[in-house]
């Protein structure tokens, strides 16, 4: 463990979008970017930081968008969520090559590649200085992985639930289509869902409010800001009661 400044957080869940995981690409999974999350992973780890990571599959599938075009939702949705097993092992891959021990849990049951999720034993591993890599979701159809990181981050005790993007933190519009976007560094949960924020899905936001999980939404995509927010800097945004 470094011998540096102490995190503020003991035990945190970070949300990563597959679209985190494509980079510059339009899908699929881009060795560099993975590399570097990784990295920042490994950082966070090394402060002596619990770590769980709930990850999407949109670089690969995403379900909704193929249901509107016909195919049966609860099939688009299965397959949605196979997608997030194979970014699950990649980052699991790229961590261990980087000197970090990993368990991937699939709320799927794919025993050949990963453990089942069991909540337990998830904190369990995570006691025991593993990052534990969450796939498939709730492994359930019609739910987001957003959803599916609200949920788990209260199940794990988590102490606040960490969103990374390719933004800032939370702006009044896109900032990537308005210049005038005012970004807003702390907000509440009502006013996410009262301004259409979209932060997350009304599902997660509300079972986020309804649990006091703390949500902190910051830029992946800078190098070492993920160790500045576990390290209490004012990174990004935070939305709490």
């Amino acid at each position: 463990m470094d011998s540096g400044p102490r995190p503020v957080f003991r035990r945190i869940l970070l949300k990563l979008s597959g679209e985190a995981l494509a980079g510059p690409k339009p899908f699929g999974i881009d060795f560099t970017t993975i590399e570097s999350i990784c990295t920042q992973i490994r950082e966070v780890k090394n402060l002596g930081t619990e770590i769980a990571v709930v990850v999407g599959g949109g670089n690969i599938f995403r379900g909704l968008e193929v249901s509107k075009h016909g195919m049966d939702r609860v099939t688009a949705d299965n397959m949605g969520m196979l997608a997030t097993v194979i970014n699950a092992l990649s980052l699991q891959d790229n961590l261990e090559r980087l000197g970090v021990f990993t368990r991937v849990m699939s709320a799927l049951r794919v025993e050949s590649v990963a453990e089942p999720y069991i909540r337990r034993r998830a904190i369990r591993h995570m006691e025991k200085g593993r990052v534990v890599i969450l796939a498939a979701g709730t492994g359930n159809p019609y739910f987001s992985t957003d959803t599916a990181a609200a949920l788990r981050a209260k199940e794990i005790h988590a102490e606040v639930l960490i969103k990374a993007t390719n933004v800032d933190g939370i702006y009044s519009a896109d900032p990537n289509k308005d210049s005038g976007a005012e970004f807003i560094p702390r907000t509440t949960y009502m006013e996410v869902v009262q301004k259409e924020l979209r932060v997350m899905d009304l599902t997660a936001i509300t079972l986020c409010k309804d649990n006091n999980t703390p949500v902190i939404i910051f830029n992946l995509n800078r190098p070492g800001n993920l160790k500045r927010v576990i390290l209490g800097e004012s990174i990004g945004s935070i939305v709490e009661n």
